[in-house]
């Protein structure tokens, strides 16, 4: 039987993608270039675009800007759109992601996309067999598509885990009647598009790490502000027409009265959002054109995050943790409204929170629930004063004690009993910075040997912006610039670099979340004798420095020279 000889028949050559042509012709690859990206597109089942980005043929923007030219189709910047705000139902997510699409949106019966590679004929034959209607094509930067689709995915990944989004099971929830049935009013305001708003704002603020909601009416329009990061941006301009029912709605599920718009009310709520219980804080307030509102999300887990995620330093640390494990004492936090007093005394209770501790807390009022702590809502109209909750925890055999504020002598008097007769007490004062606390305390009337003998640690602070990491860049400041602002020319050695805002997808105008910053005050013997002496917080300060404590803006700076935020930021957050 004769041996048939087999001849191999040669490969046939791949398939060139039409963009792989406008790259040829356009001399931005070369033929082996090319050649090289088809065969491993090939082989490793990628899009030939995927290869050359990855490969650093060509830079996203350089390929997207050929594409643009080559095929006349507009280019988008796909870091203005918002990917909240982009319509989730023109097209399949999923169809999305395995195409690199982005639905823009709609023009009479025509979809908008945007895509990296809008010549794939294949991706234009799915998407019309799926929906039907012609496309209208927008060019985008590769990593900016995938960027984009990433942020959808995850907004609906929190959508569905909100599947059991509701209104929660606090005590001033809206009570049921006997047969089981909500209250009369709640049935009056469950309009079911103000209900799936006011739903989206709490959700959208959520996602983005929102601590405020604002609901602001106005004569001729509304608007829904966030704050984020400590600062308020616009977000929503629903219509005018709503205010009252979105009003009335925020009220039923707070358990205010609905009927009573002439005089602010205070309430609070619960949420589940994704498996997680969220508790709400809602204030009205009358003002000229409708009742204004704000929502405040306190998140419980703030308080589990940590000393270490608050941003202390090694040495403010050490000091923080060796005072609040002193037996008794009292432990003072002091700045602005909004600056994280709160958490840091909740980070410091969850140290201290153990079987065998009996805390009890007073404040007006409770914004973070820890287990374990007893917690007093103060109630001035009731009598429960703090000065009154003091007296109280005093015989409940305490060891550590948490006033939210020292307001007055009374307080302040009985607090500082409690420190020297054997328990930890932690508070907070509204003043500039750790030296003028003492000098606070004096002027309410507290004698010098009391606080002398009693205060063991002062720590002030602020909340800065954090630098977004992916975006930052160092910074051109000049040096007479980075003096005056309170560096030294031994700072300036050139071993680091300022950086400054940018602005990217993952961010909000170049920051992403705050840090603390910290002048943690330790009361030495030397300064012990200061407040006896009835010194002024100047000398108190000067005594402090000497002993290594830093200032709120030497503090600040720091976070400068790490990098971790910027010269302006601080600037604005600190005095000097």
């Amino acid at each position: 039987m004769a041996t048939e000889e087999i001849v191999k028949k040669p490969a046939a050559p791949l398939a060139m993608p039409t963009i792989a042509r406008a790259f040829l012709a356009t001399k931005q690859l070369s033929q082996e270039q090319v050649d090289t990206a088809l065969q491993r597109a090939h082989g490793e089942g990628k899009d030939f675009l995927d290869v050359v980005i990855e490969s650093g043929l060509l830079t996203p923007g350089k390929a997207a800007a050929t594409v643009s030219q080559v095929f006349s189709v507009p280019y988008v910047d796909l870091d203005a759109l918002d990917p909240l705000r982009l319509p989730g139902d023109l097209l399949d997510p999923k169809l999305c992601m395995a195409n690199k699409v982005v639905a823009i949106g709609k023009r009479q019966n025509r979809l908008i996309l945007a895509s990296a590679d809008p010549s794939n004929r294949d991706v234009a034959e799915k998407i019309k067999f799926a929906t039907q209607m012609p496309i209208d094509w927008l060019v985008a930067a590769h990593d900016k598509v995938l960027a984009l689709l990433d942020s959808i995915a995850k907004a609906n990944a929190l959508d569905a885990s909100s599947a059991d989004f509701e209104f929660g099971d606090l005590e001033t929830m809206v009570d049921e009647d006997a047969d089981g049935t909500a209250p009369a009013e709640a049935n009056d305001v469950d309009d079911a598009p103000v209900v799936r708003f006011l739903q989206k704002m709490i959700l959208d603020a959520f996602r983005l790490g929102a601590s405020d909601l604002h609901f602001e009416p106005y004569e001729f329009n509304y608007r829904v502000r966030f704050r984020i990061d400590g600062e308020l941006r616009e977000y929503a301009s629903p219509p005018v027409a709503i205010k009252e029912k979105l009003a009335s709605r925020i009220k039923v599920i707070s358990r205010l009265d609905i009927s009573e718009k002439r005089i602010p009310q205070d309430g609070r709520t619960k949420m589940r959002i994704g498996g997680r219980s969220i508790d709400f804080r809602v204030s009205t307030l009358p003002t000229l054109f409708g009742e204004k509102i704000v929502i405040r999300i306190l998140d419980s887990s703030s308080a589990k995050m940590g000393i270490d995620a608050l941003g202390y330093e090694p040495d403010e640390k050490e000091r923080l943790l060796a005072a609040i494990h002193r037996p008794y004492g009292m432990i003072l936090v002091t700045g602005p409204t909004g600056s994280g007093k709160t958490v840091s005394l909740y980070s410091c209770l969850n140290l201290l929170n153990k079987p065998d501790v009996n805390i009890s807390t007073a404040e007006d009022p409770s914004e973070i629930n820890l287990p374990g702590v007893n917690q007093v809502n103060v109630n001035d109209k009731a009598g429960l004063t703090f000065a009154a909750a003091l007296k109280s925890f005093l015989r409940q055999d305490p060891d550590i004690i948490m006033v939210g504020e020292i307001r007055d002598l009374e307080t302040a008097d009985i607090a500082i009993k409690a420190a020297q007769t054997g328990h930890l007490v932690l508070s907070t004062l509204h003043t500039n910075d750790a030296p003028a606390t003492l000098t606070r305390l004096r002027n309410m009337g507290i004698a010098p040997f009391n606080i002398a003998s009693s205060v063991i640690l002062i720590t002030a602070q602020r909340l800065a912006r954090r630098l977004c990491k992916e975006c930052k860049q160092p910074a051109d400041i000049p040096v007479d610039a980075l003096v005056e602002a309170g560096f030294t020319y031994d700072d300036l050695d050139g071993s680091w670099v300022p950086y400054r805002a940018v602005g990217c997808p993952a961010c909000n105008n170049g920051y992403k979340g705050r840090v603390g910053i910290y002048q943690v005050m330790p009361i030495s013997d030397e300064i012990r004798r200061i407040i006896l002496a009835d010194g002024s917080a100047m000398e108190i300060e000067e005594q402090s420095i000497r002993e290594g404590v830093r200032t709120l803006r030497q503090a600040a700076l720091h976070k400068v020279k790490l990098g971790v935020t910027s010269l302006e930021e601080v600037l604005a957050v600190t005095n000097e």
